[in-house]
């Protein structure tokens, strides 16, 4: 595991080295000054540091209690599996590489992220795409010895699987399914060695309305590795009750439990009017029958007023423990201003309780709590990067290798960037956030509605090219504080990207020509966003104002991600 972060890795040796390395990690004030070599037309980033800081977060938890979210931050559309007593769980990733996260986790509740399913370029083609395009909703299954993970790339490719036998390694290149059209595909396992695929996809028929769609099930060969011709059929048309127009029947995974067919299902859309449906059959070949007291978890019908609201609930997926305890891990957010949210879609976690054997999340008219009892039983995750909370995440790129939580954009070219010696050295590219190339971009998730940034770079030693710090929800919405080196001396800008081409909204020449460090820093406050500057060790320069934030939020810039932020570069034209 790579040592850069809040908590040291709890694994490691002696305890004696899990608390030196952690009173490094949370103390910026014992970061010692760095000297590297300065690298002509190179932007050199020597440390990033992150910091959470929620209200919801600060009090501490009760022993037997747990947090939610249980994964903050931009990991939508969870589903999760188990091998004996270890848990597996993987997200959508859209245009961001490496794809799908894989999260392990003994307990449900504590989750490190080991690594990503789709790693190489021979899995995943993301060029051209928009932010919110390529992968969409994994679903993770184990069976007989192998892990399955089966998902969509939405523009080019379809529907797919690939393989693992050890989850953390590397997975096998896709299995296309070209009979099987939509997305959110679920694979299920039944007892009796038949494998099938269920997925959103358009009625069978005439389209009656906006949003109405289908789940359809198909037959899948799994020697072969093909889906068996013709078995494809309707199984629900447009959701729980096609005469009131349901929108957007997606996310199906089927279990079965006590002779029964379950089918779970997302429906309303995956804004405030989001809910999670069920139905069942005694066999796959009859109809699915609705739940009468359906939805079985949603926040739709709570007051928008409401304090520290969770919203948009569903999208879940089942697991039982080895106790005979089942829980739900499922997306929602955490939203300001009725509506606004800029971390993205996070996963929780919730018990499910049976009654007349139906299943049930949350009752409607109740406020998902943040805090709930522990699942009875499971042995405590020693993580080494937590991934909800308040904590602080540091990496002084002091291993070989990238850290897990660092993703590029549009693709797994890494020849223009190099990690040494304490640094990244980075190459900047003549493709600038906006456009649809992979950038000079490295970034991490925004897991905080409340936090600071900041990142310690060279300044550059030769014009030609800026380097900075990145916010950026997509390609249209986006702030990047930057500096270079031009005609005039050093210059700190700062771009504002509003739903059209990025604008310089504010820029310093700088008389300090001969600095030879900077520190940028972001800090972020649900709808408000500040950013600074400090050359070498100077005092620190509030730039401008208090700033949009909301430019970063979904509800403002759409799509299906959440704020990212990190390091970037890229070739300038000389002024």
């Amino acid at each position: 595991m790579q040592l850069r972060i809040a908590i040291t890795h709890l694994l490691s040796i002696s305890m004696l080295l899990l608390l030196s390395a952690c009173s490094k990690a949370n103390d910026p004030q014992k970061l010692t000054p760095r000297v590297t070599t300065q690298v002509a037309g190179k932007a050199v980033f020597e440390r990033f540091r992150y910091e959470g800081k929620d209200q919801i977060f600060e009090a501490e938890l009760a022993p037997n209690q747990f947090q939610n979210p249980i994964v903050a931050g931009f990991f939508p559309d969870p589903s999760i599996t188990r091998k004996g007593d270890d848990f597996y769980m993987v997200h959508s990733t859209f245009s961001y590489a490496p794809g799908v996260p894989i999260l392990h986790s003994t307990d449900l509740i504590n989750w490190q992220l080991i690594g990503h399913a789709l790693s190489q370029e021979s899995q995943l083609d993301l060029e051209g795409q928009q932010v919110s395009r390529g992968i969409f909703a994994p679903t993770i299954r184990y069976h007989d010895g192998l892990f399955y993970m089966i998902t969509t790339r939405i523009d080019g490719g379809g529907n797919f699987i690939v393989t693992a036998k050890d989850p953390a390694g590397t997975w096998s290149d896709p299995i296309w399914l070209p009979e099987i059209n939509g997305i959110d595909p679920d694979i299920f396992f039944d007892d009796d060695g038949k494998v099938y695929i269920t997925h959103n996809d358009a009625p069978q028929g005439e389209v009656l309305y906006e949003g109405h769609r289908a789940i359809w099930l198909w037959e899948f060969d799994l020697a072969a590795k093909k889906v068996v011709a013709d078995s494809g059929r309707m199984i629900i048309n447009g959701g729980v009750d096609l005469s009131k127009q349901p929108i957007w029947i997606e996310a199906p995974h089927i279990y079965k439990i006590d002779g029964w067919y379950y089918l779970l299902c997302a429906e309303g859309g995956t804004a405030d009017q989001h809910s999670e449906v069920v139905f069942r059959s005694r066999d796959l070949s009859e109809p699915f029958i609705p739940y009468q007291n359906n939805p079985i978890l949603t926040q739709r019908t709570l007051d928008e007023n409401r304090i520290n609201p969770i919203t948009t609930a569903g999208h879940a997926d089942l697991i039982q423990t080895s106790s005979g305890e089942w829980w739900a891990v499922f997306l929602a957010t955490r939203t300001y201003d009725k509506s606004f949210y800029n971390t993205g879609r996070e996963t929780f976690l919730l018990p499910v309780s049976w009654k007349d054997g139906w299943p049930h999340i949350w009752p409607e008219d109740s406020a998902i709590p943040y805090r709930l009892d522990k699942p009875a039983g499971l042995p405590t995750t020693l993580v080494s990067q937590p991934l909800t909370g308040n904590f602080v995440w540091l990496d002084e790129f002091d291993q070989p290798q990238r850290d897990l939580q660092w993703l590029t954009l549009r693709g797994f070219d890494t020849s223009w960037y190099n990690i040494e010696q304490g640094a990244v050295s980075m190459t900047p590219k003549g493709v600038t956030l906006m456009q649809l190339q992979q950038p000079a971009l490295l970034v991490k998730r925004q897991q905080h509605m409340r936090y600071s940034a900041s990142t310690t770079l060279q300044v550059p030693a030769s014009p030609g090219f800026s380097a900075g710090l990145v916010a950026m929800q997509n390609e249209q919405y986006l702030y990047y504080l930057g500096i270079k080196r031009s005609g005039a001396g050093l210059k700190v800008f700062l771009e504002q990207a509003k739903g059209s081409e990025a604008k310089v909204v504010y820029e310093q020449v700088l008389s300090q020509s001969l600095a030879k460090s900077i520190t940028f820093t972001i800090e972020g406050d649900k709808g408000d966003i500040r950013f600074a500057y400090q050359l070498d060790d100077k005092n620190s320069v509030d730039i401008g104002q208090t700033w949009d934030g909301k430019i970063l939020s979904t509800q403002v810039a759409q799509g299906f991600v959440g704020t990212m932020l990190g390091i970037h570069s890229r070739l300038e034209k000389d002024k």
